[in-house]
């Protein structure tokens, strides 16, 4: 039987594969993972995204499993221990980035708004599903990426430009940039979403 079809960046690697299979793309609405996928997001910039993934144990090791009540603690001890820490991206900026944003996300809470809340407005609740025939046509960033982007710095958020943006909302299933030639993916988040919006 011939394996998947899958978006040709998925091609090259076992873990690239998997995060492709079970996780790119699928809608979330968990707060934490959201958090998560922001600040790992921010890590890459400057990077491929298969250093993240080889990396991404070590940083949730690091990281208390990225949880924002703990980040939003980090003092400049740990910031030191962590610039130690081989297992992580080692930038001061970056690590920097993480903490501020852990504050940043705990501020929103405390004002009564989720980050799912924050996110999904911005498509009506439902993810865009675009048409993509080549990786090419997949653009880096949109005017929905530019407006998330400049609302999350006005909130306080760091690495969390246009382009990180874009890879973020695309992760978290905001956006649907799935190929048309990686069915399986597209059918499988299809009736997701058919099913999501059948419930009473």
């Amino acid at each position: 039987m011939p394996d998947k079809i899958r978006c040709p960046w998925a091609n090259a690697d076992p873990l690239s594969r998997e995060y492709h299979d079970l996780k790119w793309g699928v809608p979330c609405h968990d707060d934490r993972e959201l958090f998560k996928m922001l600040i790992l997001e921010g890590k890459q910039a400057g990077l491929a995204w298969i250093t993240i993934l080889r990396k991404m144990a070590g940083i949730l090791r690091a990281f208390d499993d990225l949880d924002p009540a703990i980040v939003a603690g980090y003092d400049e001890l740990k910031v030191a221990e962590l610039l130690q820490n081989p297992e992580i991206i080692r930038n001061r900026l970056k690590i920097g980035a993480a903490i501020g944003n852990a504050r940043a996300y705990l501020n929103l809470r405390e004002k009564g708004t989720t980050l799912d809340e924050f996110l999904w407005k911005y498509v009506d609740g439902a993810p865009v599903v675009n048409h993509w025939r080549s990786m090419g046509e997949i653009p880096a960033s949109t005017p929905l990426s530019d407006a998330i982007s400049r609302d999350l710095k006005a909130l306080g958020f760091k690495f969390v430009g246009s382009t990180i943006v874009y890879s973020w909302i695309q992760a978290v299933g905001a956006v649907d940039d799935h190929l048309e030639s990686c069915q399986f993916k597209r059918k499988f988040l299809s009736a997701k979403t058919t099913k999501k919006a059948k419930k009473p």
